[in-house]
């Protein structure tokens, strides 16, 4: 059975750059569940779906088609034979994405779809629900936190760094909180500190310090 290790928290937190380091470290493939909100999300803005129609954006949702694929690591995903890349990425999107999440019928089919990834192997998956509703049977869930304005100063340089946006850090912060309050306000898998699972605050640590949190926090016999 695969061994799964669960990572959730809000926008910023430092999920991605935890998740990835921690699945290299332990041969685990490395699962970025936002990015299925985000393809859905950029297919309905693509295609003129209005997003703050719960019933359009779950007909429409239905009928994308995403491929995954194990490659380097992490689980890829394709849309037409295609990487979404950067243009899932934008400030556009991230004003979308929330709108699209809480939709039951879309948290329904990406929960089936990020279980699916099991059989791939071990994983390591972060996003908002996976230790409370997509793997909330892990032995090894975690928090990650950081307060706004340490997660709006990452969320801002790593948009500078890929192109994608000059935003203030003020702006950023602003985007991240009405985020933060969609996110855990949704009625279907709002994001939450699970019960039992340990929680990092990383808002004056290093990335070093924080991977080591958690593999020092993994089950016996998971570290390598």
């Amino acid at each position: 059975m695969a061994k799964v290790i669960a990572i959730d928290g809000p926008s910023g937190s430092g999920k991605s750059s935890v998740s990835r380091i921690v699945g290299g470290r332990l041969g685990f493939l490395h699962v970025d569940s936002g990015a299925l909100y985000r393809i859905v999300t950029w297919r309905c803005l693509e295609e003129k779906v209005d997003t703050s129609d719960p019933a359009a954006v779950a007909a429409f949702a239905a009928g994308v088609g995403i491929e995954l694929r194990p490659e380097n690591g992490r689980v890829e995903y394709y849309v037409g034979g295609e990487k979404p890349g950067e243009r899932i990425r934008t400030p556009e999107i991230n004003a979308h994405a929330s709108a699209v999440a809480t939709v039951k019928e879309v948290r329904d089919r990406i929960t089936a779809i990020l279980r699916s990834m099991a059989a791939f192997g071990d994983l390591v998956v972060e996003g908002r629900d996976i230790t409370t509703a997509v793997f909330p049977d892990s032995p090894a869930r975690f928090y990650l936190t950081a307060s706004p304005e340490a997660r709006a100063e990452r969320r801002r340089r790593e948009q500078v760094e890929k192109g994608i946006s000059d935003q203030s850090a003020e702006a950023v912060k602003a985007s991240l909180l009405a985020r933060d309050r969609v996110d855990s306000t949704r009625r279907h898998a709002p994001l939450r500190k699970a019960d039992g699972a340990v929680e990092i605050d990383s808002s004056d640590m290093t990335l070093d310090e924080v991977v080591d949190a958690v593999m020092n926090a993994l089950p016996p016999g998971w570290r390598k």
